[in-house]
């Protein structure tokens, strides 16, 4: 079964939102997971995925960002799949700017957890043939479908 089932939701999945920088990007991640669960708040979300975007880059390379943090009130496991209008900066190893990203917020306690769904979530998006069909999609609801899809 596909581990994406768990943590990602049709209201987290969002085709081709508009990118100008990553800082705005990161003001709608924190939307999007805010409107979605009231229980975190928006300012938090914000200011803990600037803070670990300031330790070291959460760009991978090849046009893909996997934006992390970990919260207190987060209650679970979530994640934010997002496509981009217009490829932003990210400081990626590659210097390629990123269009596709996973963004991923764990439970303030779960170190363990947070590495091993980090890892899958790298895992899953190395396959270039995923990232493409993710790429290809032409609304929300067919990102979310195909993220979720029998040949992930």
């Amino acid at each position: 079964m596909n581990f994406l089932t768990d943590i990602l939701s049709p209201e987290r999945t969002v085709c081709h939102a508009p990118g100008v920088s990553k800082k705005r990007l990161f003001e709608t991640i924190a939307r999007i997971i805010s409107e979605d669960q009231p229980s975190l708040v928006y300012e938090e979300v914000f200011s803990q995925l600037i803070a670990r975007e300031k330790l070291g880059s959460t760009g991978l390379g090849q046009g893909i960002a996997i934006p992390h943090c970990r919260l207190d009130a987060c209650p679970q496991p979530l994640g934010t799949l997002i496509t981009l209008e217009q490829p932003i900066d990210f400081d990626a190893p590659d210097d390629q700017p990123v269009d596709l990203l996973f963004a991923l917020l764990v439970p303030g306690e779960a170190h363990q957890q947070h590495l091993d769904i980090l890892a899958n979530v790298a895992r899953l998006f190395s396959q270039s043939g995923f990232c493409q069909r993710l790429r290809n999609a032409k609304d929300s609801r067919s990102l979310y479908e195909i993220a979720l899809g029998p040949d992930t």
